[in-house]
């Protein structure tokens, strides 16, 4: 962002000669006001004297934030003369400076309010961006503030990621989203999720500009979500702060988000000093009296109070200690050999990662011949099309590529880009690789960008993995992100940790979580070299304690491979063996893997090589546009990639009718097809007494037969919402209280707003705390969430027109009870209801529900009939009922199908199995369906289970062990997809393509 930026505004109407008292003592106005605010990134100073602006600074202060404030000073000293001056300290980093200076501190809330009310006093809202810190403060009534604890999601920080991610300036990124076409849905929460969402755009070729765009939408979808929390932001807003000072594009996401007019959405002059500011206005009559000169030294000399952070024992005890590690690790290498001297077939390999590319070009007998590794720079394309010229220069007329395989994130892409012969999902390329170092492997452990791939290998095949789910705090952009705050590159930082004295322990947290135990280690004395070894342990315990969950060495076995870049970094290394109490293998091309290994398969190709010619590859093009599917309901954004020669790569659809092509099932079925019908297809005819509205989410999806029965039979007319979509998401998201609620809480709020708009006169979603009783388990418990999700929506719902929002307390597994409850909650008599209406009404329903069940587990049976016919593959995609669900599930389902798999729901072949015994209290009906389903896998050979989690649901942390352990007792594996707002079809597919590796590879084991 730009630095020393001079100014030449004055605040408007003698606002600053009028705060405040009117000073006190002997202190004039024509006097200076100092305030310093010292943010999380940033330092600011501002001067005012005579009610004007006379100095101002705004620069990084890579946390050395006492020098950095210093020099500030110094430099307001050398333009305004030793004055005498009143000084206050703000910011999220001031408070200790301030402390040990004994300068007077103000919250930096306080001191927007302060500026808001003598520049503003009409303000309804304000919206500040710092660098980690985000806020919002309502005005109007009493001042309430909002502002986020320990996630630097949506800010500074955050953006500056992303740039980086897109190989561009902050400045550059503002451009490009100022030319966008189209917005793509990205998770703010923290810059690691939004990597993993952005990265596979980059890689299918989406437009930068749209991207761009489409990070700004997200750090607004972050500051209505996690600070808003349902708050209306209306009427007058001021933006401030260095992120929306500077960054057009975001302002114009806010007012368009938001429905802001040019008037009420105010950026003034002063946005990006706005605490600072507001900081001399406190300091006017509460600060301290001093001279320039006085305050520079205050601040030189002053000594921050240490926090007492524990330290770890050092990596390496000595150089020596080092040298017989790093020859150690040396040994596991890999032969090369020259392109000048060599002739005859080679064979490519390509892994187009989350972050980065690499190339491997092997001869016949395994050597590598040339390598690449290096930043995707935002474009995969023009980086391998570089490199393939390179190759074919390099190969002349003595090398033959006779074979190439492309793995990684970008592997549709770019194997349709340039004809590669094989693709090769991630999983079966690094595990080709960790054998040729390691024939007898147990464990193969792979740190990349922001991804840990875990495998454990039994009997020669891979017999579990485990990914990352939603955090990158044990990955490479972890340690990235903490060396370039710090001015480092990836690689200076990683050598400054192998020989420091104190690594401070900084635990395993995620990455925002750190930033705050990083800063305060700085101000305790910690040196680069001591946060570098500590942030090398750190990643290591979070790969092991929250990926892999390890309770021990021996759970990854004697054998261990480790690999990818993170892992290229000896700090990490060190850190790991210590950590495992074992030597590990780490081979010389860990960075390379995946590409190594990639083109180990390229050697079984047959035939000639489909590759790009050396001519074609002279004038090949590539361009990229936008467009959106509509050929179902889905409407995909879709990315539309365009080849030199004709050829074409469409991203982004979650059917095969983004491809010019019907669907269909291929014969196939899929029972959450089936269930979606079923609900939607429920026919609704005119009743006398009304409409009632049904919201189609969470426990509608395994009720909705019984009310819409019942109320049907009572003269309702039942109007159900529709399925879900993005768009229904966005409609509710302005009443959203908490951003942590799972994704089908969070949009239950569009479907009751639809019902809204529709104008029906009830909207019916009742409180159910037990579920239905299936017998199997010690209690029937329903989720929290489903149960009583109603009563949050009638606290935060603002207008509902003339719908009356319906939500009774109600027992279903009592039909008398039912019965009683319905009259009275009805209106009983004096609504014209009689007991044997609604008793005729009650069974009605429960037929309904009955009829509902008894086609879910008849399709079941079905499916697994037909597979079973057909030697086809069984997968169980197993969560809740409201899975289904075409937004929350994100075409999983789908996908499933297109990779060959039957796919049917728990509740369709639960019924088919014993409840296994669990080691936990198993009180919850969804979850004994779950356990139910998972037992019929292990116990048969075809069927394999993916479990679905809703990110933030705290009772499917019990779930997701569980259903491990009874899988993997049965010899099978365990997959789990967490799933949220944000759609990443791509990891899943190479989660699902994992999963199909494994039981090849086991089923080839066994011949």
């Amino acid at each position: 962002m730009e630095e020393k930026k001079k100014i030449s505004y004055e605040p408007n109407d003698g606002a600053l000669r009028s705060a405040g008292n009117g000073g006190t003592g002997s202190f004039s106005c024509a006097h200076v006001t100092v305030g310093v605010d010292v943010g999380s990134t940033t330092a600011k100073i501002v001067a005012v004297r005579d009610g004007k602006i006379v100095f101002e600074r705004y620069e990084r202060h890579l946390s050395a934030v006492r020098q950095k404030t210093a020099e500030l000073l110094r430099e307001a000293l050398s333009e305004l003369g030793d004055v005498t001056v009143r000084a206050a300290v703000s910011g999220s980093a001031g408070l200790g400076v301030a402390d040990a200076a004994g300068i007077p501190f103000i919250q930096e809330v306080a001191a927007t309010t302060e500026l808001v009310r003598a520049y503003h006093p009409d303000t309804e809202a304000v919206i500040e961006l710092g660098g980690e810190d985000a806020k919002i403060v309502f005005f109007g009534g009493s001042v309430d503030e909002r502002m986020n604890g320990t996630c630097a999601g949506g800010t500074g920080a955050f953006i500056d990621q992303m740039a980086t991610l897109l190989d561009v300036t902050v400045g550059e990124l503002d451009a490009l989203s100022l030319d966008s076409g189209k917005i793509y849905p990205i998770a703010s929460r923290c810059g690691v999720f939004a990597k993993t969402d952005i990265q596979p755009l980059l890689n299918q070729g989406a437009r930068k500009e749209d991207v761009a765009a489409s990070i700004y939408q997200a750090v607004v979808n972050q500051t209505i979500a996690g600070l808003a929390q349902g708050r209306r932001i209306r009427g007058k807003v001021l933006f401030f702060g260095g992120p929306l000072f500077f960054c057009e594009g975001l302002r114009k996401r806010f007012r368009e988000t938001l429905g802001l007019s040019e008037d009420d959405a105010v950026c003034p002059p002063y946005a990006r000093h706005s605490v600072s500011l507001g900081a001399s206005l406190f300091a006017r009559d509460n600060g301290l009296e001093t001279t320039l000169s006085d305050l520079c030294e205050r601040i030189e000399n002053c000594i921050v109070k240490s926090s007492g952070e524990a330290t770890l024992p050092p990596l390496f005890e000595s150089e020596e200690d080092y040298k017989e590690f790093a020859e150690r690790h040396a040994r596991a290498t890999v032969e090369t050999e020259d392109p000048d001297s060599y002739s005859g077939r080679a064979y490519l390999g390509i892994d187009c990662g989350s972050t980065t590319t690499k190339l491997v070009l092997l001869t016949e007998s395994g050597k590598i011949l040339y390598s690449y590794y290096s930043s995707n720079r935002g474009n995969p394309v023009e980086v391998i099309k570089d490199q393939l010229g390179r190759i074919y220069s390099l190969a002349g007329d003595s090398i033959e590529i006779a074979g190439s395989a492309v793995t990684g994130y970008g592997e549709d892409l770019i194997k349709n880009a340039f004809g590669v012969d094989i693709g090769v999902v991630e999983t079966a390329a690094h595990y080709t690789a960790a054998k040729r170092f390691m024939p007898d492997v147990d464990f193969i452990l792979d740190i990349g960008g922001q991804d840990i791939k875990c495998f454990r290998i039994r009997n020669g095949a891979i017999d579990s993995i485990m990914l990352n789910e939603a955090c990158s705090s044990g990955c490479g952009s972890f340690i990235e992100t903490f060396a370039r705050s710090m001015g480092y590159t990836a690689e200076e930082f990683a050598k400054a940790g192998l020989f420091a004295r104190a690594p401070v322990n900084l635990g395993s947290r995620c990455t925002v979580f750190m930033n705050s135990s990083v800063k305060q280690a700085q101000k305790d004395g910690a040196g680069a070299d001591d946060i570098s070894a500590g942030l090398s342990i750190s990643v290591v315990k979070n790969a092991l304690y929250k990926v892999i969950r390890a309770t021990g060495p021996d759970d990854l076995g004697e054998h261990v491979v480790v690999q990818g870049g993170t892992l290229l970094n000896d700090a990490v290394l060190r850190a790991l063996e210590r950590e495992l109490g074992r030597h590990v293998v780490r081979p010389a091309v860990a960075g390379l893997m995946g590409a190594y290994g990639a083109a180990l398969k390229a050697m079984n190709h047959k035939g000639p090589s489909g590759l790009i010619p050396w001519e074609a590859l002279e004038n090949f093009t590539h361009k990229s546009t936008s467009t959106i599917c509509r050929g179902c309901t889905n409407n995909c954004h879709l990315t539309v990639n365009t080849f030199s020669g004709g050829g074409r790569f469409i991203s982004g659809n979650r059917c095969e009718r983004g491809l010019g092509r019907d669907p269909g099932d291929a014969g196939l079925h899929n029972l959450y097809n089936f269930k979606r019908k079923y609900l939607t297809s429920l026919p609704s005819k005119p009743g006398t007494r009304g409409t009632v509205g049904i919201p189609l989410s969470l426990g509608m999806y395994e009720l909705l037969p019984l009310w819409h029965g019942i109320f049907s039979s009572l003269g309702y007319e039942v109007s159900v919402s529709g399925m879900s979509t993005r768009a229904t998401y966005e409609k509710g998201q302005f009443t959203i209280p908490s951003d942590t609620a799972c994704y089908p809480a969070k949009i239950m709020h569009g479907h009751v707003e639809e019902l809204v708009e529709r104008g029906v006169d009830l909207i019916f979603y009742p409180c159910i705390t037990y579920n239905v009783d299936e017998k199997v388990t010690e209690n029937h418990f329903n989720c929290p969430v489903v149960a009583y999700y109603s009563e949050l929506l009638a606290g935060n719902l603002e207008d509902t027109g003339k719908s009356r929002f319906f939500f009774p307390y109600l027992n279903i597994n009592k039909k008398a009870q039912l019965e009683k409850e319905l009259f009275a909650c009805l209106g009983g008599k004096d609504a014209g209801f009689t007991r044997s209406a609604v008793r005729r009404a009650v069974r009605a329903g429960f037929s309904a529900q009955e009829k509902y069940y008894a086609a879910v587990r008849r399709e079941g049976e079905a499916a697994l009939a037909y597979a079973r016919e057909n030697n086809t593959r069984i997968m169980i995609l197993a969560g809740r009922p409201y899975h289904v669900d075409e937004e929350i599930c994100h075409g999983i389902d789908r996908l499933a199908l297109s990779l060959g798999f039957v796919v049917v729901s728990e509740d369709s072949v639960a019924h088919l199995a014993e409840q296994p015994s669990v080691r936990v209290l198993n009180q919850w009906t969804y979850h004994g369906r779950l356990y139910r389903a998972a037992r019929y896998a292990a116990e048969h050979g075809d069927t394999e289970l993916v479990q679905l989690v809703s990110f933030g649901c705290g009772v499917d942390a019990i779930t997701t062990d569980e259903v491990r352990r009874i899988l993997e007792d049965g010899g099978k594996y365990c997959t789990q997809i967490k799933i949220d707002e944000i759609t990443n079809l791509g990891a899943v597919k190479i989660r699902l393509r994992s999963l199909l590796a494994a039981i090849e590879e086991k089923e080839a084991a066994r011949g």
